[in-house]
């Protein structure tokens, strides 16, 4: 359940994953609130208010269960991405500490990986499946 790291501080992980990005997500018992993304906050890390708000909704379900110190890994795919790779990953590293709450958070679709990647190229075609103008003459 509770992995330990060289310093015997235990942590919860969670991995989370949206199109080509990945997630790693992992939660320390902290005195108060904080929350790393690549080595950057929240604010500088997220340019929208959007995503901003996409990530502190699952934060507040982590808050009504104690202090955390949050830092992700988060690599590929682009950074509405990471936004929603992020909350998946938070999602399922509460489930570890929680998981009678298990059915609140999928109940917020936290745990719900959104699978759509892009479609491969066709040959003959100029995209996936835009062909090339027609011509009868």
């Amino acid at each position: 359940m509770a992995t330990a790291t060289t310093t015997k501080e235990k942590y919860f992980e969670g991995v989370g994953r949206r199109k080509t990005a990945t997630a790693r997500v992992r939660l320390t018992k902290a005195s108060k609130d904080s929350l790393i993304v690549n080595s950057k906050t929240l604010d500088a890390y997220f340019p929208t208010i959007e995503m901003r708000e996409r990530v502190k909704k699952a934060l507040a379900k982590i808050g009504e269960h104690g202090a955390y110190a949050i830092s992700a890994k988060i690599v590929g795919g682009g950074i509405s991405a990471h936004a929603d790779a992020l909350v998946m990953g938070l999602g399922r590293a509460i489930i570890k500490i929680k998981p009678e709450i298990k059915p609140l958070i999928k109940k917020e679709k936290m745990l719900t990986r959104d699978a759509r990647e892009k479609e491969r190229r066709k040959f003959g075609l100029k995209k996936a499946r835009k062909s090339p103008q027609w011509s009868k003459r």
